[in-house]
């Protein structure tokens, strides 16, 4: 009884199919029921931005994460990642168990593999020079900044001789974790602290929703 109470609240005797799928999803991330509830709402808000179709498009993810159309490479690679069934759309459940990833309760195991496959653009299980530096130049462009070629090569060569310890030209997982552990400000993108609450959103929504915690309302 106690278990769907919030949701109950929320829709005033509504959907008990959505109560029980963000109950199930609750159970499989780091968020509770009611921030799951949250999260619907501004799930809502983002698949209807172009197409109101109950599903985010690459076009609705990057408006919404950038405030642009633009090409961007982290957009791309972010939308990606969040497109579990890899079918071009990401439906409710691929959004909150992706979004569960950067709750700071999340694992830093699977923060830091996350982040992993980000940079892993051939999906090979190794971060390549040739993909660093495409990573370099796309961050570059991202801060409207320019430097010449061999400049961008030492940022590379530097890079790669920190953290390649096996000295094969590449990074693997574990090298990863080594280069993470050496600089932990690497993972700092990794955990926003307002998932905390459920009170934040992308850059360009306010998330407003009628949902209380109980943890909250005890405050």
């Amino acid at each position: 009884m106690h278990r769907f109470a919030g949701c109950f609240r929320s829709r005033k005797g509504g959907d008990n199919a959505a109560c029980e799928e963000h109950a199930i999803l609750a159970s499989e991330t780091t968020f509770t029921e009611n921030e799951v509830e949250a999260l619907y709402d501004l799930f809502k808000k983002l698949s209807s931005s172009i197409t109101d179709d109950g599903l985010i498009h690459k076009e609705e993810f990057q408006l919404a994460l950038l405030n642009s159309s633009k090409q961007n490479l982290f957009a791309d690679r972010l939308f990606n990642s969040f497109d579990l069934k890899q079918n071009g759309v990401i439906g409710f459940g691929e959004f909150v168990k992706s979004l569960s990833v950067f709750h700071p309760n999340a694992p830093e195991e699977d923060k830091l593999a996350f982040v992993f496959r980000l940079y892993d653009l051939g999906c090979t299980g190794y971060i390549e020079r040739d993909e660093l530096k495409e990573l370099v130049l796309a961050l570059l462009n991202e801060s409207d900044m320019t430097l010449p070629n061999d400049a961008v090569e030492a940022i590379v060569d530097k890079t790669i001789l920190e953290a390649d310890l096996k000295g094969d030209g590449r990074i693997d997982l574990e090298e990863w974790k080594e280069l993470v552990a050496r600089y932990p400000s690497i993972m700092n993108i990794m955990t926003v602290p307002h998932l905390k609450e459920v009170t934040m959103a992308f850059p360009s929504f306010v998330l407003n929703t009628e949902v209380q915690d109980l943890e909250l309302v005890s405050k």
